[in-house]
């Protein structure tokens, strides 16, 4: 049975450019063209997309924005944005927006597709979910994706000590045990603090909650 095809929100707002786009993206995915900022956030934020490639330059509301207020909309899915702007500082922005992805202007189609398939095989593939608040944590691929700045990365160590707590959300892990079930027998209690610490700078300092005079156990955000 034919595997069911990805969903792609396309936001271009050139007349010619996006639908030549669309349809060689129709090859391969179900495409939705949205011709602006505005309507390409309301389908954002109002159906569920796979992968989003946006425009960065758009007429009222502009891609970085559009992307900035769908991950204030606890928007995960991956976004790739066009832009015909291609110095460091640029792709940098674009990052820091929640984009995923950079693809400068002009550019092949083999190469869009390749970055999209890269997107969606990443996304797919991220296992089963575990939500923490407005967060949704990934053990399997290691990641969690932030409401605010899209996909985050953790280490093995980072994310075993978070897979730990979110399992059983309402119990407080001593040091001791969080030693004994995540880290080597030879690390010292203070290890466990360190990586506590790691996780609460990469992520919400309320994340993983202290509990005075016992441990750590999951935040309540």
């Amino acid at each position: 049975m034919e595997s069911e095809r990805h969903r792609i929100l396309l936001v271009e707002d050139d007349p010619q450019l996006g639908p030549i786009i669309q349809r060689v993206l129709a090859e391969t995915y179900e495409v939705t063209l949205a011709p602006d900022g505005e309507t390409g956030l309301r389908l954002g934020l109002g159906e569920p997309f796979d992968a989003m490639v946006v425009d960065r330059r758009l007429p009222g509301i502009d891609g970085l924005t559009m992307i900035e207020r769908l991950r204030s909309g606890r928007v995960v899915a991956p976004i790739l944005v066009l832009t015909a702007l291609g110095a460091v500082a640029d792709r940098v922005n674009g990052l820091d927006a929640g984009a995923n992805d950079y693809l400068v202007k002009p550019f092949e189609f083999d190469e869009l597709l390749a970055r999209l398939r890269a997107l969606t095989r990443t996304f797919s593939g991220e296992g089963a979910a575990v939500s923490i608040g407005s967060w949704e944590f990934y053990p399997e691929s290691r990641c969690i994706y932030s409401p605010y700045e899209g996909r985050i990365q953790l280490t093995v160590r980072e994310s075993a000590l978070l897979r730990l707590l979110a399992e059983n959300p309402l119990r407080t892990y001593s040091r001791g045990a969080i030693l004994h079930a995540v880290f080597e027998s030879d690390e010292q209690p203070g290890t466990v603090d360190t990586y506590v610490h790691y996780v609460r700078r990469k992520t919400d300092k309320d994340l993983i909650a202290t509990v005075r005079g016992e441990g750590y156990r999951l935040g309540e955000l």
